[in-house]
């Protein structure tokens, strides 16, 4: 619960001894945003109601309706002209989901996601349906020089089985690895199938113990199909793409096969081992796989508020300040107790803040001091799919890419990160100077003039292993040459997690940093100039 008002004394004061860098119109028209309205719009729009606000989901949609009608009540327009609803910009989403699935093993069917599974993305248009009367076994479907299980083999037109990772002639790694980095290299499942795709084999059987016990979130996922944005780029890459027909299959479905050649798993892997020699086999035992698969539009928009500029010379130049409303859902385990993944901090705190922003631009604007130029407000969806509405805006902008000045994006800005406790004072800021030191120059201007927060840059390169700059919506504007901020608080345990609820986040903290930005889209909007851009996308000088 709020226990107290948030008061704007302090900064009152603060601004007042330095009166000549600041525009009081711009401090006036700030103080709406609060640390109340912050929650106002938070608790809603991170409650259990809106369960987890996935992408193509309920609570997405729910989401959007609320954006909506916040923008209608401030006054904001709908750009967009080209739909059913000027506030809602359709974005191209379909699921791609399996129509049929068969597999069968010395005529017994097999059950899908209990004895193996097809994933949508290896069934192509047209499907597939392969038959034989024999498999080729070839261990870990190893193709170098010094360990070829392929060697004296035709694999054009057959059925091969194999191991899905593994390497037994490679060197032990010299220290423990972490995290779960996929083998590199002939190990690498990609690596494997590749081969056979240029050699044509008819389909592939992977080994893979996973299958054994496919997880409920796995399963989840399996049924739900793969969600993929409809550019044209894609569909095209989709329609041309040549695809290895591909069943993954657990090991008892695989030791009933080897069966036949009288030998199983555990032996053929010790076998290889000790030996160091390949071993190759054709198996006599007939296996028939089919698949077929089905694409199916998804509702999913991203939600414009449009601000018109009041100078004539300026309006036509767009300043964009974007969130994402999306999570991730409802957590795919029955035996959870919670299972709503809130996303109070990603990104309802981003979405609140972009609410604030609006709202106290709008209350400028009718009062007759509105921005020169015009500002598109803008809460995207399907950015935990993949950054999917925001490229979609990217690339079928409402309004030209060319007129577009700065993106500011808020992606967390409610809480602290674990790596810095105890003082939450602080905000990350991601990209300023990337392609624009005119930016760079006016955001921290800005803070100082304004709001005094400590702005940390502990992330703002390309080499940052995190990769934080290519990870939130900011990215599908500065890859096409327009100057970025991305506000951010860092990670913490409850990240993805349904832990991150509305009681967690620090609305004092959420208010100062949506007042940074507030501050910073002021500069912006009322300059005389737009931010120059003066880098190149890989951070050398433009040339001019």
């Amino acid at each position: 619960m709020i226990k107290k008002p948030f008061l704007y004394t302090g900064l009152a004061v603060m601004l007042s001894l330095s009166a000549v860098a600041q525009d009081k119109n711009a401090i006036k028209y700030s103080q709406t945003i609060t640390k109340e309205r912050g929650y106002d719009h938070l608790s809603i729009l991170a409650s259990d109601e809106y369960e987890g606000r996935e992408t193509g989901k309920k609570g997405a949609w729910m989401a959007a309706e609320y954006i909506k009608k916040q923008f209608q009540s401030f006054g904001l327009k709908g750009p967009v002209k080209d739909g059913a609803d000027p506030y809602f910009q359709k974005i191209g989403y379909a699921s791609l989901s399996l129509s049929k699935s068969v597999l069968a093993v010395n005529g017994q069917t097999k059950e899908s996601l209990k004895d193996y599974y097809i994933t949508p993305n290896t069934v192509s248009a047209k499907g597939f349906d392969v038959k034989a009367n024999s498999i080729l076994f070839a261990g870990y479907g190893l193709s170098k020089d010094s360990f070829n299980e392929y060697e004296g083999q035709n694999v054009e037109g057959k059925v091969v089985m194999i191991f899905a990772t593994g390497d037994p002639t490679a060197p032990a790694p010299a220290a423990p690895t972490t995290g779960r980095r996929a083998p590199s290299g002939a190990g690498s499942t990609q690596v494997k199938l590749k081969y056979l795709l240029d050699n044509k084999a008819a389909g592939v059987l992977i080994i893979n113990p996973m299958v054994d016990n496919i997880s409920p979130q796995m399963k989840a996922a399996l049924a739900n199909g793969n969600p993929f944005l409809k550019t044209q780029e894609r569909l095209k890459g989709m329609a041309n793409a040549s695809v290895l027909p591909t069943v993954v299959i657990g090991t008892a479905t695989a030791n009933q096969i080897l069966a036949a050649a009288n030998t199983n798993i555990e032996e053929v892997k010790k076998k290889i081992t000790e030996t160091m020699k390949p071993n190759t086999v054709s198996i006599n035992i007939p296996v028939a796989f089919a698949a077929a698969s089905k694409e199916t539009d998804v509702r999913a928009e991203n939600v414009l508020g449009f601000l018109e500029g009041s100078d004539p010379k300026l309006k036509n130049e767009v300043l964009v300040i974007t969130s994402h409303y999306d999570h991730i859902g409802l957590v795919n385990n029955p035996e959870a107790t919670d299972k709503v993944n809130n996303g109070a901090d990603d990104d309802g705190s981003g979405t609140t803040g972009v609410l604030m922003l609006a709202e106290a631009f709008m209350k400028a604007k009718k009062a007759g001091k509105g921005p020169k130029r015009s500002i598109l407000f803008m809460t995207v969806v399907g950015e935990e799919k993949g950054l999917l509405g925001s490229e979609w805006y990217a690339e079928h902008p409402i309004f030209p890419i060319a007129n577009t000045i700065t993106n500011l994006n808020i992606d967390m800005i409610g809480r602290g990160d674990d790596d810095r406790p105890g003082n939450n004072d602080f905000v990350y800021i991601i990209g300023s100077n990337m392609l624009s030191d005119d930016l760079d120059r006016i955001g921290k201007k800005a803070n100082a003039d304004y709001v005094n927060i400590t702005l940390d840059e502990k992330y703002n390169n390309r080499t940052d292993p995190n990769r934080f700059y290519y990870r939130s919506d900011h990215y599908n504007f500065a890859k096409f040459g327009i100057p970025v901020i991305f506000y951010f608080n860092g990670v913490h345990k409850d990240y993805h997690q349904p832990g991150d609820e509305v009681d967690k986040i620090d609305f004092p903290m959420l208010a100062k940093r949506a007042q940074l930005v507030y501050f910073t889209a002021w500069e912006l909007a009322n300059g005389a100039n737009r931010p120059v851009v003066n880098k190149n996308d890989d951070g050398t000088p433009k040339a001019k």
